[in-house]
């Protein structure tokens, strides 16, 4: 049997002893940090109600977006692999240099399910979910496809594009045989409904679906195992997995770190988690938005480049 990451074996021994933490994990499932509630640190800051935001002016970004043609660098690489077979879609993402921001304004101002301020390192401002555990019941929602809301006919043009429904469906195959890794009865309850995400410049359509399987009762005490098969999270990295994750490292011109990673809390009995994305990163002085887009065989360019820099935005 591998050897568990740290953090899983953390997170086994607080589900044991039923004890409620907060947890963030990276990318690659490598590296994590796990506290016992009581023991949270004071530079660490989460919300995982959607509470309403205070009313304020919309936090505008200034972007610095990288030239195209080193996306399209990126794309070709990326489409070579899927022209070949060696993946079926791929998350290709990027760090978009942005003006500087204040992140602690931006976590508490910022509209979003997931909110997390990990001490002057990042800020994240999440709609996604990543897994969700009640009563033995494991629920997923993958969120692949959108939309700019202020198209006409946005969810017609979103619910009929055939590039959005293939990738929506290869997702949905690919969390459910993650799910199978770890539960059983494993079905798609919800396929392809669409969510509003509220953007100052203008709304975004997304769609998403929801699987859900059956754990065994004793699950808590298997709390880091069970993460550790999902990850990394099947809706930022692609399929088939290895390999798909060897072909972003070949392609992505800089290292994702806690960007895609997930975070949750277990409030000893429950978990709730999210992916980490709508992130940015301080690094000494300079800022970034890192965001991405998912690519398949019928993707463009120019749509996906787009797509990347749409996703620059603060909800509220």
């Amino acid at each position: 049997m591998n050897t568990l990451p740290k953090w899983a074996e953390k997170l086994n021994q607080l589900g044991e002893k039923r004890t409620p933490c907060f947890f963030v994990v990276n990318y690659q499932g490598t590296q994590g940090q796990v506290f016992p509630l009581s023991e949270l640190p004071k530079d660490i800051h989460f919300s995982f109600s959607e509470e309403k935001a205070p009313i304020c002016e919309p936090i505008t970004i200034e972007k610095y977006p990288i030239p195209y043609e080193t996306f399209e660098e990126s794309f070709e690489k990326v489409f070579s692999h899927l022209k070949k077979g060696d993946t079926e879609l791929i998350n290709l993402t990027f760090a978009t240099e942005i003006a500087p921001v204040s992140l602690e304004k931006i976590y508490q101002n910022a509209k979003a399910k997931y909110k997390i301020l990990y001490k002057d390192e990042w800020v994240c401002f999440s709609p996604e979910i990543f897994v969700k555990i009640e009563a033995n019941k494991i629920k997923t929602y993958p969120m692949k496809g959108t939309i700019s809301a202020t198209i006409p006919n946005a969810e017609a043009l979103l619910l009929n594009n055939p590039k959005e429904i293939d990738e929506h469906k290869k997702v949905v195959t690919l969390l459910s045989m993650d799910l199978a890794h770890v539960a059983t009865d494993i079905h798609v309850s919800k396929f392809r409904y669409v969510d509003v995400i509220e953007k100052s410049t203008g709304n975004l359509l997304q769609t998403s679906s929801e699987i859900i399987g059956t754990l065994e009762n004793n699950w808590q005490e298997h709390l880091g195992e069970i993460l550790v098969k999902l990850l990394p999270a099947g809706s930022i990295c692609g399929a088939p997995r290895e390999k798909t994750m060897e072909i972003i490292q070949e392609a992505e011109t800089y290292q994702r770190g806690y960007y895609t990673g997930i975070a949750g809390i277990f409030d000893g009995q429950s978990l709730d988690t999210c992916v980490l994305i709508r992130f940015i990163e301080r690094t000494g002085e300079k800022f970034y938005y890192k965001s991405g887009a998912g690519i398949t065989a019928q993707s463009k360019p120019e749509s996906e480049y787009k797509e990347i820099l749409e996703k620059i935005y603060i909800p509220n």
